[in-house]
């Protein structure tokens, strides 16, 4: 318990909004491997929430949103690497940080739709939410508007205890507001149909500006270069994935109040 203590007054102090722990058994994750496959006598989860901001969310400009959204990335990214270090160097533990986002499996099965870690599935397995009808989490302080991440440890850990009371009502505010009908289903999200929504820059847009260009003439083809399609995937390739389409978070009502 005061190793737990210790690990979340240090997560919150590099700036997570809360940090939760679930041991590895406790973990359950359909579609993602096995935690021991990508830390050999991993024993816990350690999990790391960071709200994004109000505004960003309310922007009608989703490049406000992104921005924000890439900010939460970087700020990740460097404390899971801390947080790593700070177990092996304080516990003499082994420490793996997981990506909160890219690089992904891109080989089959995963494809690319899904992480080495199912960070929803950490969460929930860590007390800091439950799954609402978006299959999104819910945090019951900052409701939807919030990302986790997430560092495998050897370091036995104890479970958070889980959030019991359900903090969606049902409100389906969520599935009307999704312009690509990805959430029709109940309890599953249409990847590909959010993907093509979503990321109107990302790899499908990519391949098929490609065809487009090299089918081209030569007087079509440099205009296409000057074509704000193009620039936007230019624009799109150092950041990865560049989000268009931030509705399901952004409309949900839950633990706003």
């Amino acid at each position: 318990m005061q190793s737990k203590e210790e690990i979340r007054r240090y997560g919150r102090d590099l700036g997570a909004d809360a940090v939760g722990f679930a041991a590895v058994e406790d973990y359950k994750s359909p579609r993602t491997p096995d935690p021991r496959s990508l830390l050999p006598g991993v024993k816990s989860l350690v999990v790391l929430a960071y709200r994004e901001t109000n505004g960003s969310l309310d922007s009608p400009v989703p490049r406000i949103a992104m921005m924000t959204r890439l900010a939460v990335m970087d700020l990740m990214k460097k404390n899971n690497y801390l947080t790593a270090r700070f177990l092996e160097d304080r516990f003499q533990a082994k420490a793996a940080a997981i990506a909160p986002s890219f690089p992904l499996n891109m080989h089959p099965p995963q494809m690319g739709l899904a992480g080495d870690i199912s960070l929803r599935h950490a969460a929930v397995a860590a007390g800091l939410g439950v799954f609402g009808r978006h299959n999104l989490v819910i945090h019951p302080k900052f409701g939807t508007r919030v990302l986790f991440t997430a560092v495998l440890t050897d370091l036995p850990l104890a479970s958070d205890p889980p959030v019991a009371e359900g903090l969606c009502d049902g409100c389906g505010a969520c599935v009307a507001a999704c312009p690509a009908h990805a959430l029709d289903a109940e309890g599953r999200t249409d990847a590909m149909k959010c993907l093509r929504g979503s990321q109107p820059y990302g790899i499908g847009a990519a391949i098929s500006f490609i065809r487009r260009f090299t089918a081209a003439a030569p007087d079509q083809q440099k205009a296409l270069l000057t074509d704000p399609l193009f620039l936007s995937l230019y624009q799109a390739i150092p950041m990865g994935f560049q989000y268009e389409c931030f509705r399901c978070e952004a409309v949900c009502p839950a633990c706003r109040s």
